[in-house]
């Protein structure tokens, strides 16, 4: 198991570097510091690169923040409101200076939990499905869509949640595609990740 996300790590190298230095080539928008979004449907393999592009950052910058939507959501059903929450508790305070703040979900027992300070840094990103939201479109330095089939996905989903689940799982990725459809998260992508495959392709 440890060799896989050794192998899932370094293959998010190359496309994680390229994602880093397109964004902090770019103005910054959240005063002095920038925002990267990674986008994409449920078990593509955004996390992965999330953690690959903080760990690059990280040896450049002296402030970066990694938020997992996966603690914004309001469970199962909590994907559309998880822009807004974004814009208005997180993303507007930065961009005027302040600190953002959010309250993490707690799955297990199905209700919001403790809150959660963001202070202004040089880098933020946004790893989740709908992290490239519209709401807050003008404020993304960078947008990264990470894509996979739908049969890989779910059998990833499972695999890390449990057979017990699936029927969880099917429904939300219905949801998401319809989601990300609406928001336009794939056309608006500076950069398209394949999560399956060994490198980045960019965006037209």
């Amino acid at each position: 198991m440890a060799s896989a996300r050794s192998s899932d790590a370094l293959r998010a190298e190359a496309p994680a570097a390229l994602a880093l230095g397109r964004c902090l080539a770019r103005p910054a928008t959240l005063v002095t510091g920038r925002l990267l979004c990674v986008d994409g449907p449920a078990g593509s393999g955004k996390t992965t690169l999330a953690e690959a592009v903080v760990t690059l950052a990280r040896e450049r910058l002296a402030a970066v923040t990694l938020l997992h939507l996966d603690d914004l959501y309001e469970g199962w059903g909590g994907l559309e409101g998880v822009g807004p929450r974004l814009r208005d508790d997180v993303v507007q305070p930065l961009a005027a200076g302040r600190p953002g703040r959010y309250r993490r979900w707690d799955w297990a027992g199905d209700r919001w939990a403790e809150e959660h300070v963001v202070d202004p840094v040089d880098l933020l990103v946004l790893e989740g499905v709908g992290a490239g939201a519209l709401e807050y479109a003008d404020r993304i330095g960078l947008l990264v869509w990470v894509e996979a089939p739908r049969a890989l996905r779910l059998a990833r989903g499972i695999a890390r949640d449990g057979a017990a689940l699936r029927p969880r799982w099917e429904a939300w990725l219905d949801a998401e595609e319809a989601h990300l459809a609406r928001q336009r998260t794939r056309a608006r992508a500076d950069l398209v990740v394949d999560g399956a495959g060994p490198g980045p392709v960019t965006a037209p």
